[in-house]
């Protein structure tokens, strides 16, 4: 592998690391088709706002959301609505387990 390729796939595994954890997964698509504040998603969470906050530093990070600060709240967007793409192939996957499973069973 070249040093180039390895730092594609680096960048590549930091966006699925950042995915890689259920609250995370319920902020994306809580802002999947319309920005929220972090008040907003602190409530749907149901977790302290440092912690959503934290959340949504490393999906800032990885380049999934992005910020804008408005007076004192903060709002969050999908930087790149394709990543739901992704959700939809994941889905896809659980169902071919299910069915596979349900097939062994019987």
């Amino acid at each position: 592998m070249t040093e180039k390729e390895h730092q594609r796939y680096r960048a590549r595994a930091k966006v699925i690391k950042a995915l890689g954890h259920p609250t995370r997964l319920f902020l994306v698509d809580q802002i999947a088709h319309e920005e929220k504040c972090v008040c907003e998603l602190t409530q749907l969470v149901g977790a302290d706002m440092s912690t959503v906050s934290k959340h949504l530093a490393i999906l800032r990070e990885a380049g999934i959301v992005e910020d804008e600060k408005r007076g004192l709240q903060v709002f969050y967007r999908l930087r790149v609505p394709c990543i739901l793409n992704l959700f939809t192939c994941v889905e896809g996957v659980l169902k071919a387990d299910a069915k596979a499973q349900a097939a062994a069973a019987r």
